[in-house]
């Protein structure tokens, strides 16, 4: 867990005035004009696509966000933009309505501070590509900062920002009725970042209702939404020559700051407690999205097989290598929730551990940080985020019947997997 950097998203500055003129230094082809009812929707791709994630934030009153699924980040060092916040994980900042929804609250407190939460999704649940969407009912009020927004998986280790920052959604107070959606990266970040911004039709609040915010993600292009209206599409073409750093999983963060270079400072209108209700946070992804895609055999560097012992179906089924053989023990699909499933269950570190020789298994697949697993593009590795260890044989030996278990990552052969795709 982070607790002071420089705020990725935004490090405004003195381009505060240039952002809030509603384009975010968008290309002339991403004008930021306000969107007609009858805008092009994504509708249609999203009945299309597959549910491969989602918190439904279901619970009892008061209850804290799934801990399986998110982090909190604190502290009050005002994050990079001069914010006032305090960020806690307190659950007079964060916690469940009872009514299913997500409920972050930004509050003065008696000795005239103010607290609020930023939950995030880092070593949990990181995801490439697919359609990405929150329902949220936005606070209201000068100096209120509420966002939807992801950050490259690989952060803070790739810092910021050749990390990337995706901003789905981010809302000004002064600016009721208008919403952002940003691109950062090397090059084009802070006030260079590449965006739009979109305009209610009818001219309302946002905090009134609530939209739902998108973006449709594919190599090589974002595509931003309001309630289905599309508004902007951002591809390599747009970002100067510099580095598009978006094909890689990315985190996710809620959060609402108070104050800052941007949206300013409460002022005597501004009115608390403020809350963001957040209904859903969803991913859909069609066949393949994800990183590898498609049904196969995963082999190690040798050619083996990676297995499920007696091709049994048990929860805690250990996982081993074997020679290919062309059974169903054998073939795994490639998730784009992250997941590698074999007869109907997942790739598993058991018991959520993160220590060097944790076991891995076959188990029920309960979107856990402990079967979410990224593949480093460069060493083969398959590395599971939530311990940042990667898949290996134990005692590093690559022959039939081997177990398997997780281990610092090294770039090592033993540590390679062909994937399936």
């Amino acid at each position: 867990m982070r607790t002071a950097y420089r705020s990725p998203r935004s490090l405004l500055g003195a381009a505060a005035s240039v952002l809030a003129a509603a384009a975010l230094l968008a290309p002339a082809s991403a004008s930021a004009a306000p969107v007609p009812e009858a805008a092009p929707t994504v509708q249609a791709a999203q009945a299309q696509s597959a549910l491969v994630w989602s918190d439904e934030f279901d619970g009892p009153a008061g209850s804290a966000p799934n801990p399986a699924h998110w982090n909190h980040e604190t502290g009050d060092h005002g994050w990079g933009n001069n914010e006032l916040q305090n960020y806690t994980a307190s659950r007079d900042n964060s916690a469940l309505d009872g009514d299913g929804n997500l409920v972050i609250t930004a509050r003065r407190e008696a000795d005239g501070g103010y607290t609020s939460a930023r939950i995030t999704t880092q070593n949990k649940i990181e995801h490439a590509y697919g359609r990405i969407e929150a329902r949220i009912k936005i606070p209201r009020g000068q100096g209120v900062w509420p966002a939807f927004w992801m950050l490259g998986a690989d952060f803070p280790d790739t810092p910021w920002p050749h990390s990337g920052e995706i901003d789905i959604m981010e809302n000004v107070g002064h600016e009721p009725h208008r919403v952002h959606g940003t691109v950062h990266g090397p090059g084009y970040s802070g006030g260079g970042g590449i965006g739009a911004s979109y305009t209610h039709p009818r001219g309302w609040s946002f905090a009134d209702d609530f939209h739902t915010f998108a973006i449709d993600w594919a190599p090589g292009s974002i595509t931003w939404s309001v309630d289905g209206n599309v508004y902007n599409t951002v591809t390599p073409a747009d970002v100067g020559g510099n580095p598009w750093v978006y094909d890689q999983p990315f985190f996710l963060i809620l959060n609402v700051a108070v104050g800052g270079e941007w949206p300013g400072y409460p002022d005597e209108t501004t009115r608390f407690p403020q809350q963001m209700v957040v209904d859903y946070v969803r991913i859909h992804g069609s066949e393949g999205n994800g990183p590898g895609g498609g049904t196969g055999t995963v082999t190690a560097s040798n050619g083996i097989c990676l297995d499920v012992a007696g091709a049994q179906t048990a929860d805690g089924t250990p996982i081993q290598l074997a020679h290919c053989n062309g059974n169903q023990a054998q073939q795994w699909t490639v998730g784009s929730d992250g997941t590698l499933r074999a007869l109907g269950k997942c790739l598993d570190v058991a018991g959520g551990g993160t220590a060097a020789g944790t076991r891995v298994q076959l188990w029920q697949c309960n979107g856990t940080g402990a079967q979410n697993w990224t593949r480093d593009g460069g060493t083969g590795a398959l590395r599971n985020p939530q311990s940042g260890r990667c898949l290996q044989p134990v005692g590093r030996v690559q022959n039939d019947g081997t177990r398997m278990e997780i281990a610092d990552c090294d770039g090592s052969a033993v540590q390679r997997w062909n994937l399936p795709g």
